[in-house]
């Protein structure tokens, strides 16, 4: 049997740091390869069609799409750039033959690039270099190219993978240049170093079929649809297959439908082979890393292992006052049912019974993994109360063992003595400091994940918004010892009701609020921060009691100071471990665990 290459197609994912321009990249390749028709209206990051991708301005899932060039089929996978969510990446890369490593021309490699760089090169996968944003006025390719090469020889790559070709891009503008200086009107340039540099799929086609399933999506018209390259052999709609599940089970099945991806669309094929990325749909209960196999001669296909969780949080039912008002799923059989289905997907997250029914133990990647999943649920209709987040700990030779992580943080010179005060106590060491351009200098440490949780707020406050921080797992290393709690308590509310201006004025003197005139309210919810150490108690509902004298325009002049509106990931920032943060469709609250005024100074005479 005769190895065969498959000269009309090729498959590469695009990989980068968060906002060097990957779905930008995409955008201009679908454009420029014919997908739209002419008078097609099509948005920008016309992959990023998850509502909370498009807010956020992030790519979260992983997607694919397919282009044509010169009767060669192009297969693209863009992926997540942000740490979070590498678990997309890393799955998604057993399914390409090279991928399109994308660096901002200002910027240079970021600790992503660095993340998702290393899993390409463990893969054995050649890289491109592609250097974006060449037409920012700030850009210095040449000195990020040396970066990009000096990133390579520190992650071990071989001769074959330093010697990487490198393109010169402006996604936005819709070109591509093999040298700075060139001229180019389209992105030519780029589609022919992906025809004439990645590797055909070679294999074996007449030899029994191997398909590894990476990612999975859903159809309301088909169910459950997986999506993953051919190895080996062909594969037919209406075929009888083998399916190996990851524990080594064999089940017979049969792929009802099968499609292959042409632009931004899955069309219907009757057959697929060797390299093609197919979709198949009518296997109800497929998993992510399960291989299709030969019904003859089964065969698994290994599956990346998926890096460990490092924070964890608790899902909990929600039972504050106000629950059931907002949300249509509220009961833990609809929690436990949500969140397992969520763990067929996202191959990153690990979900654990608890003691209680009613509270299920969640982790993920970091705050901002499970804050999607959070803001997702809500959007769904579900109500549900989670804890602060926690970090996971490992034991190892009887040392105690806790993630670090790789931050990178930018800022104006006149920031830098308040930023670095306050990484002090939170056990960071840096570890590089270089000035870049525009007044910015850019410091490098290596924190423990603990010392992360709320500094993000905390930050955008000091360097007033200018301050631009990113963060990458390193790894784990020996516990560093306590980190600082929250340095400031909550206001807490007194009694249930409605809040009053006249209320919310006098407690406004006590520290910052988040919630205004006219918001219902219950004991113990949270209004907002307190100048001191120490939780405090107000009465937010208080009235004015009226006398017989009132003197003119009295009222008029209780001046309330403009509320920080939280959002969720603030929420999980702030909150104290005696806390939780109560999510529904419409309102995201924050509360005391107890939420008896009585009941909680009796707990905290206890505790002393």
């Amino acid at each position: 049997m005769e190895l065969f290459t498959r000269n009309d197609i090729r498959n590469i994912a695009i990989i980068a740091h968060v906002d060097h321009g990957k779905t930008t990249l995409v955008d201009a390749l679908l454009r420029q390869s014919h997908v739209f028709r002419q008078n097609e209206k099509v948005q920008e990051r016309v992959m990023d069609s998850n509502d909370l991708e498009r807010e956020r301005g992030i790519t979260i899932l992983s997607k694919n799409t397919a282009v044509m060039h010169n009767d060669i089929k192009i297969n693209i996978v863009d992926t997540p750039g942000h740490a979070d969510f590498g678990g997309e990446v890393e799955r998604v890369l057993k399914m390409v033959d090279s991928v399109l490593l994308v660096v901002d021309a200002f910027e240079g490699p970021m600790p992503q690039t660095k993340f998702v760089l290393k899993k390409a090169l463990e893969l054995n996968l050649k890289p491109i270099v592609v250097i974006n944003k060449i037409d920012r006025p700030d850009a210095r390719p040449t000195e990020v190219i040396d970066e990009v090469f000096d990133l390579f020889v520190e992650l071990g790559a071989n001769d074959e993978q330093l010697d990487f070709p490198i393109v010169y891009t402006s996604a936005r503008n819709g070109i591509a240049k093999l040298e700075v200086e060139d001229e180019s009107s389209n992105m030519d340039p780029l589609f022919d170093v992906i025809i004439n540099k990645v590797k055909a799929p070679v294999g074996y086609i007449d030899k029994p079929l191997q398909m590894l399933i990476t990612t999975l999506d859903s159809s309301e018209y088909v169910g459950k649809i997986a999506i993953g390259k051919i190895e080996r052999g062909v594969l037919r709609k209406n075929q009888q297959v083998s399916l190996i599940r990851r524990d080594g089970k064999i089940n017979n099945v049969k792929v009802s439908n099968l499609y292959v991806y042409n632009g931004l669309k899955r069309e219907e094929t009757d057959e697929a082979k060797l390299g093609d990325i197919v979709v198949v749909s009518g296997i109800p209960d497929i998993n992510i890393g399960e291989t299709i196999s030969d019904i003859n001669n089964p065969e698994a296909l290994p599956f990346v292992d998926i890096d460990e969780p490092t924070l964890s949080m608790n899902f909990m039912v929600n039972d504050s006052p106000f629950a059931g008002k907002d949300g249509d799923f509220v009961t833990s059989r609809h929690l436990r049912d949500r969140l397992m289905k969520e763990l067929e997907t996202n191959v990153s997250l690990r979900v654990e019974e608890t003691d209680t029914p009613d509270s299920f133990k969640v982790s993920g990647r970091g705050e901002l993994h499970l804050s999607v999943l959070i803001e997702t649920m809500r959007r769904e209709g579900y109500e549900l109360q989670v804890s602060k987040p926690s970090v996971i700990f490992k034991e190892e030779n009887d040392k105690k063992l806790e993630p670090i992580e790789y931050l990178t943080i930018d800022v104006p010179e006149e920031f830098m003595g308040v930023v670095m005060e306050k990484l002090g106590p939170r056990k960071a060491e840096m570890v590089n400091m270089t000035s870049a351009v525009n007044g910015y200098t850019r410091l490098e440490f290596l924190i423990p994940a603990r010392g992360l949780i709320g500094f993000r707020s905390e930050f955008m406050t000091d360097t007033k918004g200018n301050g631009i921080m990113n963060h990458v797992l390193e790894g784990y290393d020996t516990y560093k010892g306590d980190i600082p709690e929250r340095s400031r308590g909550s206001i807490v509310v007194f009694e249930s009701g409605e809040a009053i201006a006249y209320g919310l004025f006098n407690a406004q003197e006590r520290g910052r609020l988040f919630i205004e005139p006219g918001t219902e309210v219950y004991e113990g919810m949270i209004a907002g921060e307190c100048a001191k150490a120490d939780d405090i108690e107000v009465n937010i509902c208080k009235k004015k009691h009226l006398t017989n004298t009132r003197s003119s325009g009295s009222d008029e002049a209780l001046k309330l100071t403009p509320i920080t509106q939280m959002t969720l990931e603030q929420c999980l920032e702030f909150i104290a471990n005696d806390e939780l943060v109560e999510v529904t469709p419409k309102n995201v609250r924050m509360r005391k665990r107890i939420l008896s005024t009585d009941l909680r100074k009796k707990q905290q005479s206890r505790n002393r």
